[in-house]
């Protein structure tokens, strides 16, 4: 898919959200919510996820979360990357209870090694995905829920390649190394605290 074929995907689905947001609104129940949250999962891998999802109707929110790597792996190769990604849900029953479907586009910055024998380089770039996430959210208690969610799509990258012992640029193209994949890139158990 091209460039121009993404910019109307967005905007025909920004649309879309838009729409529904102003034909949706219920706010009688109770405020619209915003919610603090942490993946536990990938706090264990010493990587940071935190996000801020606000209720935008009675069915829709919006959520914004970053995850981030500031180091390198165990075996000393470059495993540092942020991605920050904004995405639009749709809940079935209520915002923030139950089943949901997102999607987003996000950007991302890196600098990573591949994992396997012999490799001496690494990668430096940027990148977007763009993609779709679904997900359950469970009420806690009055302030806390939980959020298992998981998600994937298209990632498109520009990157230069170098050597780990030099950091000379070793892959013999001009500017950008380009390269696009379809994979699985979110995932985990968000703990949620409700801000107000």
């Amino acid at each position: 898919m091209n460039y121009k074929a993404y910019v109307f995907v967005v905007v025909l689905v920004f649309g879309f959200f838009k729409m529904n947001a102003q034909n949706d609104v219920d706010l009688a129940s109770d405020s619209k919510g915003t919610y603090l949250k942490g993946n536990a999962v990938t706090l264990l891998a010493a990587m940071p996820h935190i996000g801020l999802e606000t209720g935008l109707s009675k069915k829709w929110t919006f959520q914004i979360d970053a995850i981030a790597s500031f180091w390198n792996s165990v075996d000393g190769a470059p495993l540092q990357f942020l991605i920050v990604t904004p995405e639009f849900r749709y809940y079935f029953k209520e915002r923030f209870k139950g089943f949901y479907v997102g999607g987003h586009i996000a950007g991302t910055t890196f600098k990573l090694s591949k994992f396997f024998r012999g490799n001496n380089g690494y990668e430096q770039g940027f990148g977007y995905t763009a993609g779709a996430t679904i997900g359950i959210q469970k009420r806690l208690s009055d302030r806390f829920n939980i959020d298992i969610f998981l998600g994937g799509g298209t990632h498109q990258a520009f990157y230069k390649g170098y050597n780990k012992a030099s950091g000379e640029r070793v892959d013999g193209v001009v500017r950008y190394n380009k390269s696009g994949e379809w994979l699985p890139y979110r995932g985990g158990v968000m703990l949620a605290y409700k801000l107000n």
